[in-house]
């Protein structure tokens, strides 16, 4: 039976509920999965945080029918956080031969000064991205290593400029080491930036006005997060640079106008549910 992208959607949801140790449809199961850790860029929001979306959510608005989505990403998890909070066990215990992990860290990781959060780009955050690359490959899963996002950040003049220091050079290097697939979305995130603009980034960012949204109803200026329309535009970009990833939809990458509704809010946050 051919499922059409909204329910293919509400699979993925289920099957990122299931990865967290609650219940989901066998059958979502059966198909090839890609599984998404990652941080709150990443992560599926519910519909109380409604226009808010993370990459994660979008992606499979960019993948064949036959793929499911697991989308564990969790909001404010380093790659350190991530493991001791036991969510890439959870991830390990679901994958399964012929599956994919994308992983994306840095933003927290950057946090140097909580303790749960930080770590240092070239020792102990390269040592916790090994126990994702180790555990996918020991499933027989195939990982892939996906650098922070860029957060919206301009100067006075509308330059842009890098907010990651080292982390996304860490990640490269690792990935060489490892013989692990990079897609580099530090680098494809801030030239879509650049070329885009203070202004324009507004549109991607979760930037809204005053009672524009009944959810943000004073507004908000957020310089990290996206809205429905961003996620969706990095969903893009993660899946435009993935050649391993399975299941490209090669329309939907050249359709340019993907619409928002394209995504899913569920009742809650899957990942912290």
């Amino acid at each position: 039976m051919t499922l059409d992208r909204r329910t293919l959607l509400r699979a993925s949801l289920g099957g990122a509920a299931a990865a967290l140790g609650m219940p989901a449809a066998a059958s979502a199961r059966r198909r090839t999965t890609v599984f998404v850790a990652g941080d709150s860029t990443a992560a599926t929001y519910a519909i109380a945080d409604i226009p808010r979306a993370g990459w994660g959510q979008a992606l499979p608005a960019f993948l064949r029918h036959d793929v499911a989505v697991v989308n564990g990403a969790l909001s404010g998890a380093s790659s350190k956080s991530f493991v001791d909070l036991g969510r890439l066990d959870l991830i390990l215990d679901a994958i399964r031969p012929g599956d994919t992990l994308l992983v994306s860290f840095g933003h927290n990781d950057e946090k140097v000064e909580d303790p749960a959060r930080g770590t240092d780009p070239w020792t102990t955050f390269q040592d916790y991205l090994r126990l994702y690359l180790d555990g996918a490959r020991a499933a027989h899963a195939h990982p892939v290593l996906v650098t922070p996002v860029e957060r919206r950040r301009f100067r006075a003049d509308g330059t842009p400029y890098l907010s990651h220091g080292e982390y996304p050079d860490a990640m490269r290097a690792l990935a060489e080491q490892t013989r692990t697939p990079l897609i580099d979305l530090t680098a494809l995130s801030f030239d879509l930036w650049s070329k885009l603009g203070p202004e324009a980034t507004k549109d991607y960012f979760l930037w809204l006005d005053a009672g524009l949204s009944p959810n943000y109803p004073d507004g908000v200026a957020d310089n990290t997060h996206f809205q429905a329309h961003g996620a969706i535009e990095v969903a893009r970009l993660v899946v435009t640079q993935g050649c391993t990833i399975p299941g490209r939809d090669q329309r939907a990458l050249h359709n340019p106008s993907i619409p928002d509704d394209v995504l899913v809010w569920p009742t809650t946050r899957p990942a912290e549910s």
